[in-house]
């Protein structure tokens, strides 16, 4: 009898050892620390899509949060950024006959985008639903978009 149950998802390996290659050259403190430990630096990176829609010159961003509260994530804008993180915790535990077996679970995620030149902070609105995160901003301020210029 197994007590362990592991599922393999080669793409998930695959971003993790890009990530991990990124974070060793641009980071080098973060990935020393890690292997000095010996083990990885506890981030997770959570999945996103972004969906254009050029009907309303919208951006929406979609990251997927299973089992994280709206009171566990961060939105933030600054400096023409919008910054997602967030920190997730789950604990679980039970007893059979002559073993307990308890699970722990936490890591910290952050994913960054860069806004489009005149979007304002205000602009930007954000929704929790059955762990979905939905970011919605205008892909063009109003003051940016293109306008016909008149040859005369």
């Amino acid at each position: 009898m197994s007590l362990v149950h592991f599922h393999y998802d080669p793409f998930t390996e695959f971003e993790r050892l890009f990530d991990d290659a990124f974070s060793a050259r641009f980071r080098p403190s973060d990935a020393s620390r890690a292997i000095e430990s010996g083990s990885r630096v506890g981030t997770f990176r959570p999945k996103m899509d972004l969906i254009e829609n050029k009907d309303s010159n919208e951006v929406t961003a979609l990251f997927d949060l299973p089992g994280m509260k709206p009171g566990d994530i961060k939105v933030d804008v600054q400096q023409n950024r919008l910054t997602v993180s967030g920190e997730m915790g789950t604990e679980s535990e039970r007893q059979e006959r002559d073993y307990a077996v308890r699970e722990r679970t936490y890591g910290k995620f952050s994913r960054t985008l860069q806004l489009p030149m005149g979007a304002k902070p205000e602009e930007v609105q954000a929704k929790m639903e059955n762990g979905v995160l939905k970011v919605t901003f205008p892909k063009v301020g109003k003051d940016q978009e293109p306008r016909k210029i008149d040859i005369k």
